[in-house]
């Protein structure tokens, strides 16, 4: 999914987010696009770029007013799919210019922080702004999670 800045607070598990009434959530799918192959590790990430793509454009859709622009893209996730996803789409001929894309790797699954981090790479100021969070931070810690957010 993505944060952005609209109208409605966002919401998860019916809880409202204090401290962030101007912003909102909107994502992208795997119902959204998929090459066919969920299973091919050489096509999953760039499935999951296509989704972050859609999400971006349906983001720029709704806020259709030239004082309002997106930033930064934020994809949290907790395999490599998801961190390469965000890395292939911070070079998506579609990406606004201008947009920085960033990662929030969380440790929740079977992926180590190391094994998340070095799928990052280097760190490109302004294009790819990749945070891997240690074990436990952020989860379940909404303060931890929104700070790694720069929000």
């Amino acid at each position: 999914g993505a944060l952005t800045s609209l109208s409605k607070p966002p919401q998860l598990g019916g809880r409202v987010w204090e401290g962030m009434e101007d912003k909102r959530f909107l994502g992208g799918f795997g119902s959204d696009f998929c090459s066919g192959d969920i299973d091919d590790p050489t096509r999953n990430y760039l499935d999951r770029g296509e989704q972050l793509a859609i999400c971006v454009q349906r983001c720029v859709e709704e806020l259709c007013h030239p004082d309002h622009q997106i930033e930064r893209v934020i994809h949290v996730g907790d395999a490599p799919a998801d961190i390469l996803a965000a890395k292939n789409y911070a070079h998506h001929p579609s990406k606004p210019k201008n947009v920085s894309v960033g990662v929030i790797g969380v440790a929740t699954g079977s992926y180590s922080v190391d094994e998340l981090r070095d799928l990052c790479g280097e760190r490109i100021p302004g294009v790819w702004e990749p945070i891997i969070l240690n074990e436990g931070v952020g989860v379940g810690n909404m303060e931890a999670f929104i700070r790694a957010c720069g929000l």
